[in-house]
């Protein structure tokens, strides 16, 4: 009876009683695939409602594979993305060509579409004049791409073919949005431009994305903050010592996951500037990969573990060359301003030593370490962190 293409039966196994094999009739052969369930039937990354749904999955993806093998892979042989990519999504290029028309409108105003144009073109223009130091540099960003189910039919941005399936037919870029085969994303140059439609917050982000959203050289909040605190409280005892209330901490960060850099932290709203000093520490504190990348980390503390004070600074001048430059950026400004608070140590009682007790464990975590281990690191952070506050000049 088990003859017909598309044939399937399910069987339980004897020897390992609660898992299944899936076999199925393609091409004149039987075929057997292990099955899994945890809610959804699923085989590999896919899962699905039912096992209709996966069988018929299936049967598209063999017979594809099947009689469309060789075109397969030549796909990304010769691939638009360099002519399509972005086009889709920046759309900057496009605005310069389309330049305002001026017409009499009958109340004598623009329509609304002309005005938003013209409010669009203002703010190129402005940044097309800023000097070269005040733009943001073109940091490098890897995709995050993650498993994606499309509706409807849907064509791959780095081929411009077809993706073929019921469900999960490829992956879709969760910071900009670029749709893609899964073999064509380990082909597409690291070059993600995050949509501030698909980046909907601001705390948790990564770093790297958060700028290339905003097209900033560093988190607006790190700016912000910073800006406000040495406005106002340079001079204040015990500054990023003293934690400021934690309900209030909590809707600074809600106010800039809401409103960005339009989030209003002025002392007229949070007259503590500890309250500041928290969010900015939160921040750092809730970054997915922290300010000294997992990757760096080592580096920081085998130079922070040597005795020679020039050999100590040259391995931390290495160690910094390690960082995303995304990273990088954002610690020599954030140490640029440490060090200025340990100028009004007369008046704030905080120094680079206490400082680095403070943000060592804020700015750097030990990659899946044992717990020894990682209490011994301790020490090397904050040593790490006074280093860079005193000789910040140098280093950076």
């Amino acid at each position: 009876f088990f003859v017909a293409e598309g044939s399937y039966l399910i069987r339980e196994s004897q020897r390992q009683p609660g898992t299944y094999t899936l076999a199925l009739r393609f091409g004149n052969q039987t075929r057997n695939f292990r099955l899994f369930y945890d809610g959804k039937h699923f085989v590999g990354e896919k899962r699905f409602e039912s096992i209709h749904d996966l069988v018929t999955d299936g049967l598209i993806t063999l017979y594809i594979e099947t009689k469309a093998a060789e075109y397969i892979s030549k796909m990304t042989i010769n691939p638009i993305y360099e002519h399509v990519g972005y086009t889709t999504l920046n759309r900057e290029p496009a605005l310069k060509k389309a330049l305002p028309v001026c017409r009499d409108m009958p109340d004598g105003k623009d329509s609304p579409e002309e005005t938003g144009l013209e409010e669009r073109l203002t703010s190129l223009v402005r940044r097309a004049t800023l000097k070269e130091s005040e733009r943001a540099p073109k940091y490098e960003k890897v995709h995050n791409f993650k498993v994606h189910t499309f509706r409807g039919p849907h064509w791959c941005e780095y081929c411009a073919n077809f993706m073929w399936g019921l469900i999960a037919q490829g992956v879709k870029c969760a910071d900009c949005g670029l749709n893609v085969h899964k073999q064509c994303s380990k082909m597409v140059p690291n070059d993600c431009k995050p949509d501030l439609k698909h980046v909907k917050k601001v705390y948790s982000c990564d770093l790297t994305t958060l700028v290339k959203a905003h097209n900033t050289k560093r988190p607006m909040v790190v700016d912000m903050c910073i800006r406000e605190i040495e406005a106002r409280g340079l001079k204040s005892e015990g500054l990023y010592r003293i934690s400021g209330f934690s309900d209030l901490i909590e809707d600074v960060k809600l106010a800039f996951d809401r409103d960005g850099e339009k989030a209003d932290i002025s002392g007229n709203v949070y007259e503590d500037i500890n309250v500041i000093t928290g969010a900015l520490k939160l921040y750092f504190r809730d970054l997915p990969i922290p300010v000294i990348t997992y990757d760096a980390y080592p580096r920081f503390i085998e130079a922070a573990k040597l005795t020679d004070p020039d050999e100590r600074l040259e391995a931390l001048h290495e160690a910094l060359k390690q960082l995303p430059p995304a990273h990088c950026e954002t610690l020599r400004y954030l140490m640029a301003h440490l060090k200025r608070v340990t100028q009004n140590e007369k008046d704030n009682l905080m120094n680079a030593e206490n400082l680095g007790i403070v943000f060592g464990p804020t700015l750097m975590r030990a990659p899946d370490l044992d717990a020894m281990t990682a209490l011994n690191d301790i020490r090397y952070q904050r040593q790490v962190l006074e280093l860079l506050i005193k000789n910040e000049d140098i280093l950076f």
